[in-house]
């Protein structure tokens, strides 16, 4: 493990006992046995940190899942089938055990802390336009209408996100078996299916 990772992996245990506005780089330093000032060899303040933090988080998750689907592996497979391999992604990225700690944090504090804010909007950025391009490649293979695709991405990734929230609420409010957060829910499957009967080209 390098410095950095370690100054990641101690402000992230630190931001998961204490909440992330409570944490401190005298805090970190600490943690890990140096001094406060050789933290900023590898951050210049805490926002740029915790966006270090999310961006390494982001990019450890994204090898466990949400990699963009091979087509020619789907040619056979439905819309519905398409978009539920899809999710099961998208759930494998979010679920994956330090980014779900760091979410966590994030909707804990997102209403109080800019920082905290603006990551989660950059996430549902990066859903939207994932689910976009996702979208156009369909269209493009004939396996959904050519029907305003960027209305259809934007509406289908907020209500995704949406079910997603309410999904890993449950888990965490012990309504569902923590073990169960990354299984795709009923009212996911509902919706999906729900859309693909709208939106799939039939043959």
């Amino acid at each position: 493990m390098t410095r950095k990772e370690e100054i990641i992996r101690a402000a992230l245990e630190l931001a998961s006992e204490n909440g992330l506005k409570a944490v401190t780089l005298s805090q970190i330093a600490d943690r890990i046995g140096i001094k406060k000032p050789s933290l900023y060899n590898h951050f210049k303040s805490k926002d740029e940190l915790v966006n270090g933090m999310y961006s390494a988080l982001r990019e450890h998750a994204k090898q466990n899942g949400n990699s963009p689907p091979d087509f020619s592996a789907l040619a056979d497979k439905s819309l519905e089938e398409i978009l539920l391999l899809s999710l099961q992604g998208y759930l494998r990225f979010l679920t994956d055990k330090d980014m779900l700690c760091f979410f966590r944090v994030l909707y804990s504090e997102r209403s109080t802390s800019p920082a905290a804010a603006r990551i989660m909007l950059d996430e549902t950025d990066r859903m939207v336009e994932s689910t976009r391009a996702l979208f156009y490649a369909l269209v493009v293979h004939g396996k959904m209408k050519n029907e305003d695709v960027d209305t259809a991405a934007l509406s289908y990734a907020m209500a995704v996100h949406s079910l997603v929230d309410c999904h890993i609420d449950k888990a965490t409010a012990g309504c569902s078996d923590i073990s169960d957060i990354c299984t795709i829910s009923e009212d996911m499957r509902k919706y999906i299916a729900w859309f693909s009967r709208h939106m799939e080209v039939q043959s």
